[in-house]
């Protein structure tokens, strides 16, 4: 399993909206900014982060985008399953049922199994907010924060 950039890029569109007032809207265009990341490319994302409804967006002047919950709702895992498909470590494991023929032989399938369990439970255990959380303790420990340009990233 190796996480895409779309899984990448779409926890830290989330994470850029939930810096934010839950009554504004940000436009993709401040987002595409603030993490130096091409705004073509998340237009892509943006669109499957809406259609699930994490994310409100609205068209026109002052438009942009918006959480629908707040922070604490939205875990890593709903937001890499979304964009991601599957986090199973195998093939064998991304759908509800191992249609394997050698599932009932196999003997790593127990490891395999665990391994997927440990995953989801580790992103389902990350929420946005407690990204944010961990961020600002960092944030709060350093005397002064670099500004680094986009092609230092």
């Amino acid at each position: 399993m190796k996480i895409s950039t779309k899984g990448r890029y779409a926890l830290r569109i989330m994470l850029e909206l939930a810096k934010k007032d839950p009554d504004v809207y940000v436009p993709l265009k401040q987002i595409s900014k603030n993490q130096c990341l091409s705004e073509k490319y998340l237009e892509s994302i943006i669109k499957k982060l809406v259609d699930a409804g994490y994310v409100q967006g609205i068209r026109g002047k002052g438009g942009g985008y918006r959480l629908t919950m707040t922070p604490d709702h939205y875990t890593a895992g709903m937001i890499l399953r979304l964009v991601e498909g599957s986090l199973a470590p195998v093939s064998c494991l991304e759908s509800k049922e191992n249609t394997c023929p050698r599932a009932k032989s196999c003997e790593t399938l127990p490891m395999w199994e665990e391994l997927y369990q440990m995953i989801n439970s580790y992103f389902d255990g990350i929420t946005l907010q407690s990204l944010l959380d961990q961020r600002n303790d960092i944030d709060a420990l350093s005397d002064t924060m670099d500004d680094y340009p986009c092609e230092k990233l």
